[in-house]
């Protein structure tokens, strides 16, 4: 994919896509623009069938500190009444379903502090590495809010209701360490090392049967609702449909012929 953004990293790595957030002035703060120019990113990304996996990542030594709030500055000390539910259904939230429901893998490489909406961002992600010196805030408590951007759901299903509750009522943050500990992220490296270690997992990723990976990624969030009947035929109904793909006779041929598979996306 090419994009010519102002706010945002375009980079590829064969099948990998390397979106980086490039406010590092800001920590990565989310102004407007840079909502947009990331949907949009997702947007072309779910065009590119060459993109077979993506990481997500900040410049500079943060990962994202949430909204800038300073952009809002002149609204609030003017006393505008700002209609927020309407800013998060026509910015972070449709940003938040393209990742989720992109039919590719998405890791977050948390170099740095993900607060509020930029904790919401990395949890959003299917897989999250961290760096050492890393760190999550859910900060929205801070300002007299509440998690968004789908902090309250992704939350609780990562690391469990108490310790999620405990995150979002008091701000404290969470180290990359215990971030490990709790299941939020997959493995904590050095900070310098951050980059190469998500694009070695990224690149595992985009040598897998791509079209099986979107699947578990529907099944695994269906699961969240569904009754075990209803789970059932879904993964019936996913495996039907993963059947039918060339990679996965491709595995099926690789496993009988005693070589490593080679699989494309098909």
């Amino acid at each position: 994919m090419t994009a010519g953004y102002e706010t945002l990293l375009v980079e590829s790595d064969g099948p990998v896509c390397v979106l980086t957030l490039n406010r590092p002035d800001k920590l990565n703060a989310f102004n407007d623009r840079m909502t947009q120019e990331l949907t949009d990113a997702f947007k072309q990304i779910e065009r590119d069938a060459g993109v077979r996996a993506v990481v997500l990542t900040g410049a500079g030594r943060a990962f994202c500190s949430g909204q800038d709030l300073a952009d809002l500055e002149s609204k609030y000390r003017g006393g505008e009444a700002l209609v927020l539910g309407d800013r998060l259904r026509g910015g972070y939230n449709p940003l938040i379903r393209r990742i989720v429901e992109l039919d590719r893998p998405v890791i977050a490489a948390v170099n740095g502090v993900a607060a509020g909406a930029g904790c919401s961002l990395a949890l959003a992600c299917d897989l999250r590495v961290a760096a050492d010196k890393a760190s999550f805030i859910e900060v929205f408590i801070n300002v007299g809010l509440v998690p968004d951007s789908g902090s309250s759901f992704f939350l609780p299903r990562l690391i469990g209701f108490g310790r999620a509750l405990e995150m979002c009522i008091t701000g404290d943050k969470l180290s990359a360490a215990d971030a490990l500990t709790l299941g939020l992220v997959s493995k904590v490296v050095p900070g310098e090392d951050i980059r190469a270690s998500a694009l070695e997992l990224a690149r595992r990723l985009a040598a897998m049967p791509t079209k099986a990976i979107a699947l578990t990624k529907r099944l695994m969030y269906a699961s969240a609702t569904n009754t075990l009947a209803a789970q059932l035929e879904a993964e019936a109904y996913a495996q039907e449909t993963a059947g039918k793909t060339q990679d996965h006779r491709e595995g099926v041929m690789a496993f009988l012929d005693k070589r490593k598979p080679q699989f494309t996306g098909a």
